[in-house]
C-alpha cells in the first residue's frame, strides 16, 4: 500500500507541462487494432491506465513496443482473437472500447465487462443498441462478458443516441470504419478526445466527418494504413492544475495545452476572480494576492464544463468566501468524495445532484481515500490547502490519469511525497 503525504500552506508557482490525453489514448490505442499496418503513437501519458490497455493488446496478439516513455509502437497485424475476457480487462472503464474495435475488424467480439471508477453505473445499452443497428447479434454473458456476432460484414446504419454519451459515441465510431455502406451517428457527443480519434482513424484512411458535432457521418472503407500520430493535450490534467494553483493562490504557466479546449474551465477561473491570459499553446493562472469570489457551476457535455473537473472545482472552491452551488448533471454518484472533504473540514451539503460550497471553512489535514480519479485530484487540491498533513489513501486511482503527479507538484513548490506503507501496518490499523 501507498499513500501521498501531503504538508499544506504552499502557493504553486512556476511551470507545468501537460501530457497526452488519457481520454484519447485509451481509445486510441485500441483502434489500432482496425489497422492493416504498425502504428506509432507519440504524446501517449505514461498512466497506468494506458499501460493496462498496452498489455491488453499484447495478450491479444499485437506486438507493442515501447519507444520512449511516451510513444508505442503497435502492430496489430498478429491478433487471431476476437475475445478479450481476462481479468486486465476488468480492471479499467474503458477497456469497452475493444468491443468496437474487435467488431470493426472482425466482425464479432467477446469482451468483459469495464471496472475502474467506481461513481455510479456506466450502462453499456446504448452501446448495444448501436450495435444491434448494425447487424450485430449481442448478448450478455453471466451478467460479466458480452458477446456480439454478425451474420456477414457489419452493416452502416442511421443511430440516434437516447443521451449524450462519450463512450457510446467513440465505440460506435470504432464499429463503422471498416461497415459496409454509410454510419450516421445523431445525438453524438463532441468532447476534444472524439475529434482526436476521428482525426487519427481518418489520417489512417478512414471517412469520419462532423465529428466535434452532434451527427458524425461514417463511410466505411477496406484498408487502413500505417501512421504516427501525436495525441492532443489532457484537457482534465491542465484543468486539475488550473484548480490546484487558484486554490493555493499561486501563479502558474500550463504549457503544451490547446487553449480552445479549456474555455469552459477558463471562464470558471476568471468569474471567480482569477486572472487568465492565453497564448498558442499554454495558459498562464495568476491567482496571487486575489480575493476570489464565488461562483455556481452545472457539468455538461462538452462544450460546457465537464464533470471531470467537477471534483476538483469543488476542492478549490472550499478556499473561496461565500457559497457556491454546484449541479452535476451528468454522473448519479460523483459526490462520494464530499466525506472526505468533510474529515478536513470543509463545509458542504449534498442535495440529489447539487452540492451546497460553504467556502468560508478552514481546511486542515487528515486521513483521507481517494474513492476514484478526479475525487483522488479534489483531495490532493485539499491537502495543498489544509494546514497540518494530508495522508491520501487508495492513490492507484490517481494513477490512472495523472503522470508523475507526485514530481510535477514537488517542481511547483508543493510539499508532497509518496510513501510505502508495509501491509503489516495495514492490517493493524485497519
Amino acid at each position: 500500500m501507498e499513500k501521498y503525504i501531503i504538508n499544506g500552506g504552499n502557493p504553486l508557482m512556476g511551470e507545468v507541462t501537460i501530457s497526452g490525453a488519457k481520454n484519447a489514448a485509451v481509445a486510441i490505442i485500441p483502434a489500432t487494432i482496425l489497422c492493416d499496418e504498425p502504428c506509432r503513437i507519440e504524446n501517449v501519458p505514461n498512466i497506468s491506465d494506458v499501460n493496462l490497455i498496452a498489455r491488453i493488446l499484447q495478450n491479444l496478439g499485437a506486438k507493442v513496443t515501447r519507444v520512449n516513455k511516451h510513444t508505442l509502437d503497435i502492430d496489430p497485424r498478429p491478433i487471431n482473437t476476437c475475445a478479450a475476457i481476462d481479468d486486465s480487462v476488468r480492471g479499467m472503464r474503458a477497456s469497452y472500447y475493444l468491443l468496437g474495435a474487435l467488431i470493426g475488424r472482425f466482425n464479432q467480439a467477446k469482451v468483459a465487462l469495464p471496472g475502474g471508477c467506481n461513481f455510479g453505473l456506466r450502462p453499456i445499452d446504448q452501446h448495444l443498441k448501436g450495435f444491434a443497428a448494425m447487424g450485430a447479434k449481442c448478448e450478455l454473458i453471466g451478467g460479466a462478458i458480452v458477446e456480439a456476432k454478425c451474420e456477414g460484414k457489419v452493416q452502416g446504419a442511421q443511430i440516434y443516441m437516447d443521451t449524450v454519451s462519450v463512450g457510446t459515441t467513440m465505440n460506435l465510431m470504432l464499429a463503422a470504419v471498416k461497415a459496409q455502406g454509410q454510419t450516421i451517428i445523431e445525438n453524438a457527443a463532441r468532447e476534444p478526445h472524439i475529434v482526436d480519434l476521428a482525426n487519427f482513424l481518418n489520417s489512417m484512411g478512414a471517412n469520419i466527418r462532423g465529428a466535434g458535432t452532434d451527427v458524425i457521418k461514417i463511410r466505411g472503407v477496406d484498408y487502413l494504413h500505417g501512421i504516427t500520430y501525436s495525441i492532443i493535450p489532457d484537457q482534465i490534467e491542465a484543468g486539475t492544475y488550473m484548480a490546484a494553483v487558484a486554490a493555493t493562490r499561486g501563479r502558474l504557466l500550463v504549457k503544451n495545452v490547446t487553449p480552445k479546449h479549456l474555455d469552459s474551465i477558463t471562464a470558471k477561473l476568471e468569474e471567480i476572480g482569477v486572472s487568465v491570459e492565453e497564448f498558442d499553446e499554454a495558459v498562464l493562472i495568476d491567482a496571487t494576492g486575489r480575493d476570489l469570489r464565488r461562483c455556481n457551476i452545472k457539468t455538461m457535455p462538452h462544450p460546457g464544463f465537464p464533470t471531470d473537473c467537477q471534483p476538483q472545482f469543488v476542492a478549490m472552491l472550499t478556499t473561496v468566501s461565500g457559497t457556491s452551488i454546484v449541479t452535476e448533471n451528468v454522473w448519479d454518484n460523483r459526490y462520494q468524495y464530499i466525506r472526505e472533504l468533510l474529515l478536513m473540514g470543509a463545509n458542504i451539503s449534498v442535495e440529489g445532484r447539487v452540492a451546497i460550497v460553504d467556502g468560508d471553512s478552514r481546511l486542515h489535514g487528515a486521513p483521507v481515500k481517494a474513492c476514484d480519479l478526479r475525487a483522488g485530484a479534489a483531495l490532493i487540491i485539499a491537502g495543498l490547502v489544509a494546514s497540518g498533513t494530508t495522508e491520501i489513501s487508495s492513490i492507484h486511482y490517481i494513477e490512472r490519469g495523472y503522470e508523475e503527479i507526485i514530481e510535477k507538484l514537488q517542481a511547483l513548490g508543493a510539499d508532497i511525497k509518496k510513501q510505502y506503507v508495509p501491509d503489516e501496518d495495514v492490517a493493524v490499523t485497519a
